[in-house]
């Protein structure tokens, strides 16, 4: 069943443009972003360097509707498929293969999906683009190497991407860290002079007003958040629990929007070991 009662955030009405802004701006939240953007990027750089995946592989027309594919050493391993954010203007799968690194040490494989931007393309043409990039995965996983149960992750606006995506046939599983799961809040900041959100696109495509998909979600936050983001994925798992839903939500003590990556980076880190979990024992909530 889905919510059909959308409310602003307590408060939301009085702050300021300034104020809403700032609630959605991570970058400028983070004193040290630049430097842990660069670092993780030359990881990625150096997986990309030792890589023997397929990378660059178009599954569209588009200029950046391509994967970059990473088969593990068992192609019947779990694949983590990574969604990067960007608020749905920005970022390059290329950037965060570093995400991945956690997964491949675990055997599994993993894949970076890549999607059109705002403003050339809406988040309705994004959404639907994602959903066909798994459609497009689901008919290669034996020649990628990629045959396993699949995980289907984002980061920000991808993990947003990713719970719109949950009921594609090919996830097994979905993890979302520090994801917007209410459309509506965006719409009143700055983010929207790309986006153009309307009415019907904020219903439409809010996770939070959508039927809840009956698979295991990871719902993932960092304490050092902005509390606009922290509330956000909050109120997505409160949403999928009121359901009946049995997923997980982790919130990780002193990690801030950029750091939470950090719990993808080794095969016994947090969010690996959690998406493990789900595709084997499940969650008992």
């Amino acid at each position: 069943m889905a919510s059909t009662e959308q409310k602003p955030p307590h408060g939301w009405a009085s702050l300021s443009q300034e104020a809403r802004d700032a609630a959605y701006n991570n970058r400028a939240a983070i004193a040290d972003a630049e430097k842990l953007v660069a670092a993780r990027r030359a990881e990625s750089d150096a997986i990309h360097a030792r890589s023997q995946g397929f990378l660059d592989m178009p599954y569209g027309q588009g200029e950046r509707e391509r994967w970059e594919i990473f088969p593990g050493r068992d192609p019947s391993a779990p694949c983590l498929v990574f969604i990067h954010g960007g608020y749905w203007q920005g970022g390059e799968p290329k950037e965060f293969a570093a995400c991945l690194r956690g997964a491949l040490e675990n055997g599994w494989s993993a894949a970076l999906c890549g999607y059109p931007l705002a403003p050339q393309a809406s988040v309705t043409q994004i959404v639907e683009c994602v959903s066909s990039a798994l459609s497009w995965l689901d008919g290669q996983r034996v020649t990628q190497g990629t045959a396993g149960p699949l995980v289907l992750a984002g980061w920000s606006a991808g993990a947003h991407l990713a719970a719109m995506n949950a009921g594609h046939r090919i996830v097994s599983a979905v993890l979302c860290i520090s994801g917007i799961f209410d459309l509506a809040p965006i719409r009143d900041t700055y983010l929207n002079a790309k986006l153009n959100l309307s009415d019907e696109e904020i219903q439409r495509l809010s996770p939070i007003s959508a039927p809840a998909v009956n698979k295991p979600f990871i719902i993932a936050c960092g304490g050092e958040e902005l509390p606009e983001l922290q509330r956000q994925s909050e109120d997505f798992f409160r949403m999928r629990q009121k359901h009946g839903m049995r997923d997980r939500f982790i919130k990780v003590e002193g990690a801030n929007h950029l750091t939470i990556l950090e719990q993808l980076l080794t095969a016994d880190s947090t969010f690996i070991k959690s998406a493990e979990a789900a595709l084997t024992v499940g969650f008992d909530i």
